[in-house]
């Protein structure tokens, strides 16, 4: 019987019965594989989705093989959510032991289709499944050499191995898909700029800058000097895919961080070599660089500089130039940048608070300290462990140590904030040299508490303190505990 006589009868009353008397009377070279892949899919595209699933497993109660399976995915390519579901069911009903064979097949046409978070589910399945190798491995996986192998014929597209890749780093397999870029560029396929851009980043992160900036030569190529008779000239040699401004701050971030100025300003150069045009997040980083050097000269110039080319100044760059002029003192200039930035409406943000708090902690300006704090509070926002040491001490200082503990115990409110040995040996210290060596012995007990050692710097505002009672009995007692700490310390 020809296969249209049997997707006529297929859909009757008596479907089952029917389909199965058809085709055992098939003609003996009728291929029965091509059957069961076209009967299989007719009931794929044509039965309604309630009724689908239990045609197919009563018609093909032992299953399909991994090739069979693959097949009737192909022929139902069109409609991915379809071939997935059959995918998914024949796995879950354990109708079909999936092979790398029928594994690439499903994630070709699932990447072919953009549906980017399924391919990627299954792509980690088949990593884990079929790949015995562990994080360290330079091999790629073994999903790699058969999603190439089936690439042609299941009409692919390369953003396949972009999710290969991303894959990968999720897993943290950096040298897997370090070696899966390699072997695409050289058959002359390059990764999407966000796939190489991640590549860096988790690189970068991962093994350190030297590293990130390696792989980023390896992936854009790099400048060679080209050399004539006459002139030098410098050749870019470029592929595919070129870097974006994203793939030069993911650079400069890492370079900075790990201190790195020339090395930003070496990739700030070659951003421009590539005819990429910095963003406002670019011209931030380095602004950052520069303000750690205290090179304000060239910050302010960065800064006109992105007025003339009518980049807005965004919360990240005013938080960086008003952190730069107060660290060299210059707490006026950051206080007319903060009134800038609020007259434009740009709201201000917890570090743009600490960088003036501490310029202001830094020149022995309390009350001004003490107001910028008091504002931040009322906004909502928490300071760090750093500025609440910093205020402390500036209060210390100043004699007004019942309102530093004041402070300490409002920063204590919030359950996030942990409190540093440095603020209990400042309170400690004022307390003593206030004669309030009550007071004093309480926070150095709930210093002990929380795991902080008494410091010697502790012991002597204690003798110093008991001492000016005229209480040279307790003195002398721990100015003896204080040695043998010191010793203990020295041995060890």
């Amino acid at each position: 019987m020809a296969v249209s006589k049997v997707k006529q009868i297929l859909f009757t009353p008596l479907a089952r019965k029917t389909l199965c008397l058809s085709l055992s009377s098939l003609p003996s070279d009728q291929n029965p594989t091509k059957t069961l892949i076209s009967t299989a899919v007719s009931i794929l595209r044509h039965q309604r989705s309630k009724s689908r699933w239990s045609h197919l497993q009563s018609l093909f109660p032992k299953g399909f093989t991994p090739t069979e399976a693959s097949q009737i995915v192909l022929q139902i390519k069109n409609n991915p959510h379809l071939a997935l579901s059959f995918f998914l069911w024949c796995h879950h009903k354990s109708l079909c032991n999936h092979t790398l064979l029928s594994y690439s097949t499903i994630i070709h046409i699932l990447a072919r289709a953009r549906l980017k978070s399924q391919a990627l589910g299954l792509i980690r399945t088949a990593i884990r499944v079929f790949d015995d190798s562990d994080e360290c491995s330079s091999q790629p996986p073994k999903i790699f050499e058969s999603l190439v192998k089936t690439y042609n014929s299941c009409g692919s597209a390369p953003f396949v191995f972009d999710l290969l890749i991303k894959a990968c780093l999720n897993s943290k397999r950096i040298e897997q898909s370090i070696s899966i870029v390699k072997m695409l560029r050289s058959r002359g396929i390059s990764p999407t700029i966000s796939t190489c851009n991640a590549l860096i980043w988790q690189v970068s992160r991962g093994r350190g800058c030297d590293a990130g900036y390696e792989i980023y030569r390896e992936v854009f190529g790099s400048w060679d000097d080209e050399i004539n008779e006459k002139v030098r000239v410098r050749v870019r040699v470029r592929v595919r895919v070129c870097p974006n401004v994203h793939t030069f701050n993911a650079l400069m971030v890492c370079f900075y961080r790990d201190g790195g100025v020339e090395k930003v300003e070496e990739i700030w150069a070659e951003m421009g070599e590539w005819d990429c045009n910095p963003n406002a997040y670019s011209y931030s980083v380095l602004m950052a660089a520069f303000c750690d050097e205290g090179r304000m000269g060239e910050v302010e110039k960065l800064w006109e500089e992105m007025r003339m080319k009518k980049m807005e100044h965004d919360i990240m760059a005013y938080n960086t130039i008003i952190g730069g002029f107060c660290r060299i003192g210059e707490i006026e200039r950051g206080e007319e940048l903060f009134r800038e930035m609020e007259l434009s409406g740009i709201q201000s943000t917890c570090v743009t608070y600490e960088h003036l708090i501490n310029g202001y902690c830094e020149i022995g300006d309390v009350d001004s300290a003490v107001l910028l704090y008091k504002d931040m509070c009322r906004k909502g926002f928490r300071a760090e462990a750093r500025t609440v040491d910093g205020m402390i001490l500036l209060l210390c200082n100043n004699r007004r140590v019942h309102e530093a503990l004041k402070l300490l115990r409002v920063a204590m409110g919030n359950v996030e904030f942990a409190p540093r040995g440095k603020s209990y040996e400042t309170l400690i210290k004022g307390f003593c040299e206030e004669g309030k060596m009550e007071e004093a012995s309480k926070l150095q007990s709930e210093m002990v508490g929380k795991g902080f050692k008494p410091t010697l710097e502790i012991y002597s505002a204690f003798i110093d303190g008991y001492m000016k009672q005229g209480n040279k009995e307790i003195a002398e007692t721990l100015r003896k505990e204080m040695f043998e700490t010191q010793m203990q310390q020295e041995e060890n």
